[in-house]
């Protein structure tokens, strides 16, 4: 039995059918996503999903930290870290009702505050950060899809289908 050609580096690696698999292909856009995200904001100590819980705290003063983790599709014990960290950078207040011990709100500093404006045009904007190879229309196209696999609505719309 002869030996298969070797690819070359210089070549593609052949993907078969995992260049129509769903899953295959979310996870390289995340990776790549991911990539950037860091490229960008590495020198703030960001990590992907923190700004994304603060701003979310930020229009839900006082959300129940399980309420956002199931949100975010993050689990408890990792939701407990991020909000731990998010606490010693001094973004972040735990507050611990006192009619249920074992429910726990999330609130932003004012420091918290700060760091919300002071970034949210490099978050949310249209920079090195966004750069990637699809219009306007494919981008908002991407978007909508996604919602939709995700199972999130557009503030202001119904349920989605």
């Amino acid at each position: 039995m002869a030996d298969a050609p070797i690819v070359s580096d210089a070549e593609a690696v052949a993907l078969g059918e995992l260049e129509d698999s769903l899953g295959f292909l979310l996870r390289v856009a995340q990776v790549r996503s991911f990539e950037r995200f860091y490229a960008a904001f590495d020198e703030l100590k960001l990590r992907p999903g923190e700004y994304s819980l603060l701003w979310l705290v930020k229009l839900n003063p006082g959300v129940r930290q399980g309420h956002l983790g199931d949100t975010l599709r993050v689990k408890p014990a990792q939701m407990s870290k991020m909000i731990r960290r998010l606490e010693q950078q001094g973004r972040l207040r735990r507050v611990i009702p006192d009619g249920n011990r074992r429910s726990v709100l999330l609130h932003l500093t004012d420091a918290g505050e700060a760091f919300i404006t002071a970034h949210h045009a490099a978050f949310f904007g249209h920079d090195d950060y966004h750069q990637h190879d699809l219009t306007q229309e494919e981008e908002q196209q991407l978007a909508a899809l996604l919602r939709k696999y995700s199972g999130i609505r557009k503030s202001g719309q119904g349920p989605a289908a």
